[in-house]
């Protein structure tokens, strides 16, 4: 299912989307209200939602999804990656945030990641989320981080590496271990930390300071 407040975007999207052998698009909705109807009507396997949109906003819809479908995975699309909206996407669950001047196969790409379980985060999104973070200009060095009980010393590791946008298998290179640990670690600290997925999780990271730009 894609939404999009824009007709020429949406007609665009499902023409691309269509094209794929192994995707097919089983609705279309033009505001965030009717997205959420949709999806709780049909059920797709992912929802590709703009952040924009007249009703709900995409982190709104993204909220409800989550809340009253979670199988459904939820993919944030956005003109721009300095959207103030960027984190509340985040928190709100969604498994992928992409900007729109991504090419149409990183496009696909995402979609089929996002339908298997795995996660999506722009690059661009990866540098707001630095910005956010408000790394001080200074050479100071920074404060350490507060982190919750629990977590240990490994996984902090893998949340500062991951949190700089290393994929699991250059972490596991950084490591030294194998990326089946690797994805433990990260299974594990989802969970310690209370986040829903990964993109929420670096978000996550670099909200409490675990990396500085």
């Amino acid at each position: 299912m894609l939404a999009d407040d824009q007709a020429v975007v949406r007609d665009g999207l499902a023409m691309l989307l269509s094209a794929a052998d192994d995707l097919e698009v089983v609705a279309t909705a033009p505001d965030g209200t009717r997205a959420v109807e949709v999806v709780l009507a049909q059920r797709p396997d992912v929802a590709l939602v703009d952040l924009r949109m007249p009703g709900l906003d995409g982190a709104q819809v993204t909220e409800a999804v989550r809340r009253a479908a979670p199988e459904v995975r939820v993919l944030v699309l956005t003109t721009y990656a300095d959207d103030d909206a960027v984190l509340p996407a985040l928190r709100a669950g969604a498994a992928g945030y992409l900007t729109k001047d991504t090419t149409g196969e990183a496009l696909l790409s995402a979609i089929r990641t996002v339908a298997a379980g795995g996660s999506v985060l722009d690059a661009a999104v990866q540098r707001r989320l630095v910005d956010l973070a408000g790394a001080p200009a200074t050479a100071a060095p920074a404060p350490e981080p507060e982190l919750p009980e629990g977590l240990t010393a490994r996984e902090v590791d893998t949340l500062r590496l991951v949190a700089e946008g290393l994929s699991n298998q250059q972490v596991a290179s950084k490591l030294f271990v194998s990326e089946a640990t690797v994805k433990t670690h990260v299974n594990h600290l989802i969970s310690k930390l209370a986040v829903d997925g990964r993109p929420a999780l670096v978000a996550w990271a670099w909200r409490h300071g675990v990396v500085s730009g």
